[in-house]
């Protein structure tokens, strides 16, 4: 997971459409903390502050210690509802993270050691299926990424998930297939290259290198050399 973010909040008394409304009248942002064999808690945060650790790009894949009444609760972001209109944070729903508890994360992969692919090196592209792994993880050993190794990949060579060693306390959520993470192909611009070099070296059935189909006759000319004849 990414870094740990710290959300600042306060709780709320009073649930129902007419309260979240003046909340966010008031620059606030109605939520709630659920899970852990506890009772729902809900609080409400702050709209721009909010705003703000949506912007990073990794709210949703971080672990958010909410700090409320002077208690921090470490969480995981699990839905966000926005505005049809002026997509605003309306909700937010928010996991409680208990210790040892397993929860399913998404955690995103890095390929590393691609100077040490043979067919990167040559020109090759590494096309990435999945850019995410959906990982079942304890929730106090959350990985903020995936390295994937691609050392030795020469160009057609595939890369499943059965190849990767995921850290302890993870485990894949996918366990009915071994999918595929990545491959690597060869670009299309050297398939074209190939495939134009095949056109220019063909020549016509029956003919030498070098000939060309205006070297035979056809009918006019048949007919321009009997009248030659004929005059002589």
């Amino acid at each position: 997971m990414s870094d740990a973010l710290t959300l600042p909040a306060e709780a709320r008394e009073r649930a129902g459409k007419g309260a979240s409304r003046q909340l966010r009248r008031e620059g606030r942002v109605p939520a709630v903390i659920y899970g852990g064999k506890e009772e729902p808690t809900l609080i409400h945060v702050e709209a721009k502050e909010l705003v703000r650790q949506l912007g990073t790009g990794h709210f949703m894949n971080s672990i958010v210690t909410i700090e409320v009444g002077g208690k921090k609760i470490r969480t995981l972001p699990k839905d966000v509802a926005l505005h049809p209109v002026n997509d605003r944070p309306e909700h937010v729903d928010f996991l409680r993270l208990s210790k040892g508890a397993k929860i399913e994360v998404m955690v995103p992969v890095v390929f590393i050691n691609e100077e040490a692919s043979p067919g990167l090196k040559k020109g090759g592209v590494l096309n990435v299926v999945r850019h995410e792994l959906d990982l079942i993880c304890e929730s106090d050993k959350i990985p903020s990424e995936i390295e994937i190794d691609v050392t030795g990949k020469a160009v057609g060579d595939s890369i499943h998930i059965s190849e990767v060693t995921l850290p302890d306390g993870s485990e894949s959520a996918i366990t009915d297939r071994d999918f595929t993470i990545a491959t690597l192909v060869a670009p299309s611009a050297l398939k074209k290259s190939e495939g134009d070099t095949t056109t220019e070296g063909q020549t016509g059935a029956g003919m030498e290198p070098g000939e060309t189909a205006a070297t035979e006759q056809g009918p006019d000319d048949d007919a321009a050399d009997e009248q030659e004849a004929k005059s002589e």
